[in-house]
């Protein structure tokens, strides 16, 4: 393992893409902060995968779209390593497969509050933390979008794929807001992904379903993403700034 390159936050970094990018991170030297909202038992089961890498890492309970709870997410993680210097926004949710007249507002506003409200407080703190301007030392923060935020997924979500959308600006807008103050900001979009949250759609079969028909021939696994979201925290993407990387096997 490298000497730790920084210290990180990954909310919603208990399962799937969140916990895998928690694992490659420690892994490359990072001290991280695995951020969960219910599941104790795996984020605990995260720390135990990185213990057993010989890397550093914390469990943070917390609502990452509370505007009370986002200052003690980076609170704890800093008590624990310092200063927090990465932030990658993961956490997200999306709901059973419908088509948009079906959609209500209570859905909406639950979609929108976690996926669009939630990484704008959470890179709103980290900009205030470190941002040059304010006496930081820079950093990186790295969004968690979609292939939705393009494809639209339309008779399925999109409502997620309107709230990835959003995400997408926030990146674009970010990134040139604070270019000057030591901080990059970019995105990763993952498209078919063998993970959990297909379940919550009400189809758990959803990324076997659609693989075989990417022009890769599968579905793409939660470490490919994290791959991706590692090399935006590196410094081996000093230069690249309002960036999306594409991880969907062609589609």
């Amino acid at each position: 393992m490298r000497a730790a390159d920084g210290v990180v936050l990954v909310t919603g970094g208990s399962r799937g893409i969140g916990a895998a990018t928690c694992v490659l991170a420690a892994g490359q030297g990072y001290a991280v902060g695995v951020n969960y909202l219910q599941d104790a038992t795996a984020a605990r089961r995260v720390i135990e995968q990185i213990g057993a890498l010989g890397g550093r890492a914390v469990a943070i309970q917390g609502d990452a779209s509370a505007e009370p709870d986002v200052p003690r997410l980076f609170d704890t993680l800093q008590e624990a390593f310092g200063p927090v210097t990465a932030l990658v926004n993961n956490a997200g949710v999306l709901d059973r497969q419908a088509r948009v007249e079906a959609i209500g507002a209570a859905r909406l506003r639950r979609v929108l509050e976690t996926n669009v409200v939630g990484p704008f407080l959470c890179a709103a703190e980290a900009v205030r933390r470190m941002s040059t301007r304010h006496g930081g030392a820079g950093g990186v923060i790295v969004n968690v979008s979609s292939r939705a935020a393009v494809l639209g997924s339309p008779g399925e979500y999109v409502d997620y794929a309107m709230s990835k959308g959003a995400l997408d600006t926030l990146t674009v807008g970010l990134a040139k807001e604070v270019a000057a103050e030591g901080i990059r900001v970019n995105a990763v979009r993952p498209g078919i992904i063998d993970t959990a949250i297909h379940a919550s759609g009400g189809e758990p079969g959803r990324a076997a379903r659609l693989g075989p028909g990417l022009p890769l021939g599968r579905a793409g696994t939660p470490e490919e993403v994290a791959e991706a979201i590692v090399w935006l925290l590196s410094g081996a993407s000093s230069f690249v700034t309002g960036a999306f990387i594409d991880v969907g096997g062609g589609r």
